[in-house]
C-alpha cells in the first residue's frame, strides 16, 4: 500500500525552477531514499512535502489526502514527523525535553518514550544532557526521536548520517532499520550513495531538480553513469 505520492511537483525559488516535476511514492512499512549531491534538490523536496516551501505544480497525497501546500502544523498532525538536516536542537534543554515538547497524547509518554529508547538504547545516558553539550551525531538522534515522538506513520529525514564516523553510522543503520520494524514508513535524503544500500529498500536519484533514476539502491552503484552524477566525478 502506498502511503506517499508526489506527482509531478514544480517548485520555484526566487523565480529559479528548482524541482522540475518530482515525481516519487514511498509504501507503508517501506524505507526510500532520495539520493543526490548537495543541491540536487533533496531537502526542497523533504520541506514540499512537509509544508514548509510552497508548490507550484503537481499534487502530495499522504494516507489518500491531498496535502499539497498544506500548513506544517496540519501536516504533521495528519501522520508525518521530520528531522531536518540543521537538526534544530534546543540547546539549553535536555534531550529528555527536547523530545518531550513533542508528544502531543501526555498520556502516552511512557510507552512513546518506550519506543524511542527501543530505536535509540544509546539515548538512555544521554536524556539527562543539555542539547548543547550534545556531539552532533547526538544531537541527529536526538532530532529523529523528537519526530518520531509525534507518532508519525511517516517519517522525513534529512542528511541524517552526514558527518557521521563509520562506527557512529552503523548504529544508526540499525536504527533506521528498527523505525521500519514498528511500521513506520521512512523518506530519506542522502548524497552519501555508499549508506544507501545499508538502510533503504528502493532509491530515487535526483539531479538539478530532476528524478533520473528510481529502482534498488544496490543498482546506483552498480550504474556507472548514475554514480558518476550522484558522487561528482
Amino acid at each position: 500500500m502506498t502511503i506517499l505520492t508526489v506527482n509531478d511537483i514544480r517548485v520555484f525559488i526566487s523565480a529559479v525552477e528548482i524541482l522540475r516535476k518530482v515525481s516519487l511514492n514511498v509504501g507503508s512499512g517501506e524505507i526510500v531514499a532520495l539520493v543526490g549531491r548537495n543541491g540536487a534538490g533533496k531537502t526542497t523536496t523533504l520541506r514540499s512535502i512537509m509544508g514548509l516551501q510552497k508548490v507550484s505544480e503537481g499534487s502530495i497525497t499522504f494516507d489518500g489526502r491531498d496535502i499539497t501546500n498544506q500548513p506544517p502544523f496540519k501536516v504533521s498532525r495528519l501522520g508525518i514527523g521530520y528531522a531536518p538536516e540543521d537538526r534544530r536542537i534546543f540547546v539549553d534543554l535536555t534531550a529528555y525535553e527536547n523530545i518531550k515538547i513533542a508528544i502531543r497524547d501526555k498520556s502516552r509518554e511512557k510507552e512513546t518514550m518506550g519506543l524511542i529508547l527501543d530505536i535509540f538504547p544509546e539515548l538512555n545516558k544521554l536524556l539527562n544532557r543539555k542539547g548543547g553539550y550534545l556531539s552532533g551525531g547526538e544531537q541527529k538522534m536526538v532530532a529523529i526521536a523528537r519526530a518520531l515522538a509525534t507518532e508519525p506513520k511517516l517519517v522525513l529525514l534529512d542528511e541524517p548520517l552526514e558527518g557521521l564516523a563509520p562506527i557512529v553510522a552503523k548504529r544508526f543503520y540499525e536504527s533506521i532499520r528498527r523505525i521500519k520494524e514498528y511500521g513506520i514508513s521512512v523518506l530519506i535524503a542522502e548524497s552519501n550513495i555508499s549508506h544507501v544500500p545499508k538502510i533503504a529498500d528502493r532509491a530515487y536519484v535526483i539531479e538539478r531538480g530532476e528524478i533520473i533514476f528510481e529502482g534498488h539502491p544496490e543498482d546506483i552503484l552498480s550504474n556507472k553513469e548514475v554514480s558518476r552524477i550522484v558522487r561528482g566525478y
